[in-house]
């Protein structure tokens, strides 16, 4: 299994608790993502200990995390990203599977910048209340009929600088559902660099320059709603070259 080979490599990790996670909330943050081979991923996460603690929750280094995501009938949301719009939502349900903690998140691109919206709630429904209808109202200006449109789990090692304001996160075993359709990527490593603002002389800035692996535009939630809806239902023309680079990876082809 993926998590327990990168488990190996993460003992030379510090730990850094829940709490101590505080000073790096980062809500209103700047994303920079990138993605990569899980054996590239290996290769140079040992290389990371000198530079970043990492996130360990009950003994456990790799949490599961699972999410579903609304949009309304038309996609706006996907559409907008697609678009390329500078003011972008996405809303979702995510529960940190465990810590046994469940948040209503939506997340607001907004030239650049992300600025991340959320309350606690008990479960992950498939139908929203009128509580969380309001939450969303409250934060996203034009009014969706939503509903549930994809499931996503995945493992995610989550790595805090020692010294700056800055986090990054690792996905691996990243899967998309809906009803009888699923997609895996097991090769596929989606990683996200947290930041106020742009450093690229960040510690991992500065790796994957060496490595040269350049960022890349594309949520996880677009890229799910492709393979699980692309095509007939929904048109992705601008995103078609990002796909193949993914696809590319996970087939051990980059």
């Amino acid at each position: 299994m993926l998590s327990q080979q990168i488990n190996k490599v993460l003992e030379s990790f510090e730990p850094i608790s829940l709490l101590e996670m505080d000073r790096v909330k980062l809500m209103n943050r700047v994303d920079t993502k990138f993605a990569f081979s899980f054996s590239e991923f290996l290769e140079f996460l040992p290389e990371l200990s000198q530079y970043y603690k990492i996130l360990e929750i009950e003994n456990v280094r790799t949490p599961f995390y699972e999410s579903l995501y609304f949009d309304d009938d038309n996609f706006s949301f996907f559409k907008d990203h697609h678009n390329g719009r500078t003011s972008r939502f996405k809303v979702r349900f995510r529960k940190y599977v465990e810590s046994n903690l469940v948040f209503l998140e939506i997340k607001h691109k907004f030239k650049g910048r992300t600025l991340k919206s959320r309350i606690k709630v008990d479960e992950i429904p498939t139908e929203l209340t009128e509580k969380q209808k309001e939450f969303i109202q409250s934060v996203i200006p034009k009014e969706h009929d939503l509903k549930p449109v994809m499931w996503n789990s995945f493992h995610r090692l989550t790595l805090v600088n020692k010294i700056e304001n800055e986090r990054l996160t690792l996905d691996f075993n990243i899967t998309f559902k809906w009803e009888n359709h699923r997609q895996t990527f097991n090769n596929l490593i989606i990683a996200e660099l947290k930041q106020e603002t742009v450093n690229r002389n960040s510690a991992f800035f500065a790796l994957m320059k060496t490595k040269s692996i350049r960022p890349y535009r594309l949520s996880k939630y677009c890229l799910g709603s492709i393979e699980l809806y692309g095509g007939i239902n929904l048109k992705f023309n601008r995103f078609k070259k990002k796909l193949l680079k993914l696809k590319k990876i996970n087939a051990h082809a980059a």
